[in-house]
C-alpha cells in the first residue's frame, strides 16, 4: 500500500464496518441468553430499509429538527478522521487535535439534543436533559484520560501519542494505563448509551436517555442517527483498543489486522457486559461516573510522579 494512502485506511474501514459492532454485541447477548438472535449484518438491512422510506415531520418542528441528524453524523465522521488505527496515522493530525476530537463529539451530541428539544415534547426534553447532565460528567473523564496519555508519551496529538503506546510503555506505566483504559470503557458505555447506563433496546420506559431523544425521527433521518451511533461506538472503541492492544510492528497490514481483531473483541466484551449486568437505577449512574472521574484523577496524579 502506498504511504500516501495509508492514513485513509482507518476511515474507509470504519465507515464500512462500523455497523458490524452493534451486530456483534447483539449476537453475543443472544448467545448468552440461549437465543439465535438477529444476524450480524442486521443494522445494514435496517439502514437500507430506513433510507428507502420517507420522513415524517411534525408541524411544530423547524429546520433544526431536520438538520440535527445530518450535522450530528457529520460531526462524528469528522472526528473519525482524527483517530489513528492503533499505531497507523490518522488522515488529519496536528498538535492539540485531541481537543478538537472532544469538541466534535460534543457538537454531535449538541445537535441531537437540539433536535430533540425542537419537537416541543416534554418526554424528549427529559431525555435531552439527562444526556447533557451525563455528558458534563463524562467529558472531563475523557479529557483527563487523554491528558494522562499525553503526559506518558510526550506527544500532543492523537496519532503521536498512540504511536508511542508500546509494550515498553506498558511495562513502565502499566498501572496508570490500566486506570486510563477503565475510564475509557466507562466513557464508551456512557456516550453510546449502553448497559448498565442505558438500555438501547427499549423505547417505552421513563428511564430512557438516548432512545427517547430520537422517537420523532423517521426514515433517512433515523438511519443517519443509527449510523452515527455506530460510528461513535467505533471511534470511542478505537481509543480504548489503541490503549489496550499496543501492537506496533511498523507494517500496515499486521497492525490494522490486530486493531480490527481488537475492535471485534471489544464489541464481544460489551455484549458480555450487557448480558451479565442489569441497568443501573438512574440515580446510580452519576455515582458511577463520579467514581470513574476519581479513577481518572488518580491516573493523573500517578502520571505526574
Amino acid at each position: 500500500m502506498k504511504a500516501s494512502l495509508l492514513p485513509l485506511l482507518h476511515p474507509v474501514v470504519a465507515l464500512l464496518a462500523a455497523p458490524l459492532l452493534p451486530g456483534v454485541i447483539n449476537r453475543v447477548k443472544a448467545f448468552h441468553a440461549g437465543r439465535r438472535g438477529p444476524p450480524v449484518l442486521q443494522l445494514y438491512h435496517d439502514l437500507a430499509r430506513l433510507a428507502r422510506k420517507g420522513a415524517v415531520y411534525s408541524e411544530t418542528t423547524t429546520w433544526l429538527f431536520r438538520a440535527g441528524p445530518l450535522l450530528g453524523c457529520a460531526a462524528v465522521v469528522t472526528a473519525l478522521f482524527l483517530v489513528p488505527c492503533g499505531g497507523l496515522p490518522a488522515p488529519v493530525t496536528f498538535a492539540g487535535d485531541l481537543l478538537l476530537f472532544a469538541w466534535l463529539l460534543g457538537l454531535g451530541r449538541f445537535c441531537t439534543v437540539l433536535a430533540a428539544l425542537d419537537t416541543g415534547s416534554s418526554f424528549e426534553g427529559m431525555g435531552a436533559s439527562r444526556e447533557v447532565f451525563f455528558a458534563a460528567l463524562t467529558e472531563p473523564i475523557l479529557l483527563a484520560g487523554l491528558a494522562v496519555l499525553v503526559r506518558l508519551t510526550g506527544a500532543a496529538s492523537l496519532t503521536g501519542l498512540y504511536a508511542r503506546i508500546t509494550p515498553t510503555l506498558w511495562g513502565d506505566s502499566a498501572a496508570v494505563i490500566v486506570l486510563v483504559a477503565v475510564t475509557f470503557l466507562v466513557v464508551l458505555l456512557t456516550e453510546n448509551a449502553r448497559l448498565p447506563i442505558d438500555d438501547p433496546s427499549t423505547h417505552l420506559e421513563l428511564t430512557m436517555i438516548h432512545e427517547v431523544m430520537v422517537l420523532d425521527h423517521s426514515g433517512p433521518d433515523l438511519a443517519l442517527i443509527h449510523y452515527g451511533a455506530a460510528l461513535k461506538l467505533w471511534v470511542l472503541g478505537a481509543l480504548l483498543v489503541g490503549v489496550c492492544l499496543p501492537v506496533r510492528t511498523g507494517r500496515p497490514l499486521p497492525d490494522a489486522a490486530a486493531f480490527l481483531a481488537g475492535m471485534v473483541a471489544l464489541a464481544a466484551c460489551v455484549g458480555l457486559i450487557e448480558s451479565t449486568m442489569a441497568r443501573l437505577r438512574l440515580s446510580r449512574v452519576p455515582q458511577l461516573l463520579v467514581g470513574a472521574g476519581a479513577i481518572s484523577t488518580l491516573a493523573v496524579i500517578l502520571s505526574l510522579r
